[in-house]
């Protein structure tokens, strides 16, 4: 069987259970990818017994045509109603994504009450000096080619589009420049987690991230073994393991 074969573009959610039933975790994927990226990471904090959305955003799991015709407001609409159905039947909810799942996580910490965040090489900058430009651009370049695939693991395919449109690529670099003047506003402790080696997301995006929070909020913990697309890399389980620990000490501080 091909990797294709089993790759699911299908939203996840589990309604939690245990000691932990009443804490959510609402997941967002990345830019052209799907919930295929995270679906382990959401199982592993569904067995934990919490209480899990990660909806499939707008535009993606179809075509690169179709992600081409909507808005970053789109994505985050679709992401914050998965937080608003946690919050109605959960005493927390904790915001976490990947890539540019991370920067709608750190979106919704800003502008809802979140017990936390939790992100993975989260996007905030393009490193691309022709970001600015993408909206003059995509009158005349459609596409450009696909950026997924950043997995250092043998075998490893995150479903991502094979091409990349350029009017998303304008949006995303709107969602970002957004972003990063609500990060003052977040309160909730952030944990991040950084690949060594990312070919997708620079170094300007951390420093985005650092310079944004509040001090005290931030912590990071490093991947030595994985590149962007880390919650389907060689640290994975790591990252499910870490996501739970933290999750655990933020309840612990609320008295749970």
């Amino acid at each position: 069987m091909s990797s294709e074969a089993i790759i699911s573009h299908e939203p996840f959610f589990s309604d939690g259970h245990g000691p932990r039933g009443r804490v959510g975790v609402v997941l967002a994927h990345g830019f052209t990818g799907s919930p295929h990226a995270l679906r382990d990471w959401a199982a592993h904090l569904a067995d934990a017994g919490f209480a899990v959305r990660m909806p499939l955003l707008p535009g993606h799991g179809t075509s690169w045509e179709d992600l081409a015709t909507r808005h970053w407001q789109d994505w985050y609409r679709a992401y914050e109603a998965a937080y608003q159905e946690l919050a109605q039947g959960c005493d927390a909810v904790v915001s976490a994504g990947l890539s540019m799942g991370g920067c709608l996580a750190l979106r919704l910490a800003a502008l809802k009450p979140v017990a936390g965040t939790v992100v993975v090489n989260p996007g905030l900058v393009i490193d691309d000096w022709r970001a600015p430009l993408a909206g003059v651009l995509k009158h005349v370049l459609k596409s450009t080619p696909a950026i997924g695939n950043d997995i250092l693991k043998p075998g490893g395919d995150e479903g991502a589009y094979d091409r990349t449109p350029t009017a998303s690529a304008h949006e995303l670099y709107k969602l970002f420049a957004n972003t990063r003047e609500l990060l003052p506003r977040i309160g909730a402790p952030v944990h991040l987690f950084r690949s060594r080696t990312d070919h997708i997301v620079g170094d300007s995006s951390v420093r985005a991230l650092q310079a944004g929070l509040r001090d005290g909020l931030l912590e990071t913990q490093w991947l030595e073994n994985s590149y962007h697309v880390a919650t389907l890399d060689n640290d994975a389980p790591g990252i499910f393991a870490g996501s739970v620990s933290f999750i655990d000490a933020l309840e612990a501080g609320r008295g749970r």
